[in-house]
């Protein structure tokens, strides 16, 4: 009996301690730091869209720089600044190079009653740029405050949805003032929106269902809206203040 004892002793110690019975050390994993990629990550083909430190991914698409008002760099977070109208001074961000393939994560907090968005396809070049601001949408918004999220059709301008297409499903929002976790994929046509772990959007572009749903929209006019096979992935300037920060990306082979 004292060696039973003795043994679930001894056993509740190495579980304690996160220690194996087989004498294998269990290391707990620790916090990465914000803006910076894991090994395992890195091996993964995983590339930061933002170091904490500067715009150098980002531009103006006209300027071809990063702005010098409106967006700032803080403590390892971005953030685009408030100002007059519904655009501040900064305007959108592009990100330098083109993507087709990816996964796309960021982590963004909105202000209470903010407005922005995540947009990805965009293509700056076309008629002198006359597209540069448009694009497929991850929405940021404040549902409860923002005038935007009773507008559109069945919540398809509501966060984490497809903007102005297709409403955001199982969404779990942390609300403003407080990190939330977007994640963006693209294989080919297919795409998803997942907010804090949980998937909200899945629509595959370019296909009859895909047309219809545009033909309705306020992107009706915009030739070939979303088909394009690589663009650029922007950050929208919308005058409210939004800040981001651990933006990575991912490219999936074909």
């Amino acid at each position: 009996m004292k060696r039973l004892a003795c043994s679930i002793t001894v056993l509740m110690f190495f579980i304690i301690s996160g220690i194996s019975v087989n004498g294998q050390g269990k290391t707990p994993e620790k916090s990465n730091p914000d803006n910076t990629l894991t090994d395992k990550e890195t091996k993964e083909g995983w590339k930061l869209l933002f170091d904490g430190k500067t715009g150098a991914n980002w531009m103006n698409y006209k300027s071809k720089t990063f702005p010098v008002t409106g967006w700032t760099i803080k403590d390892g977070i971005l953030t685009v600044n408030s100002g007059t109208g519904t655009q501040n001074t900064g305007g959108d961000i592009v990100t330098v190079n083109k993507y087709k393939n990816f996964e796309l994560r960021v982590d963004f907090m909105y202000t209470p009653g903010a407005n922005s968005g995540i947009k990805y396809f965009v293509d700056t070049e076309t008629n002198n740029g006359a597209l540069a601001s448009i694009g497929c949408e991850y929405q940021i918004l404040d549902d409860k405050l923002h005038p935007d999220a009773k507008l559109g059709i069945n919540g398809n301008r509501t966060l984490a949805g497809l903007y102005d297409l297709i409403p955001p499903k199982n969404k779990m929002d942390n609300g403003p003032d407080k990190w939330n976790h977007a994640t963006i994929i693209v294989k080919g046509n297919h795409v998803q929106h997942w907010l804090n772990g949980q998937m909200t959007v899945e629509y595959d572009r370019g296909t009859p269902a895909w047309k219809e749903l545009v033909a309705t929209s306020k992107f009706k006019t915009s030739p070939e809206f979303g088909e394009v096979t690589e663009g650029h992935i922007l950050l929208q300037d919308h005058g409210n203040i939004v800040s981001f920060k651990n933006i990575k990306i991912r490219e999936i082979k074909d």
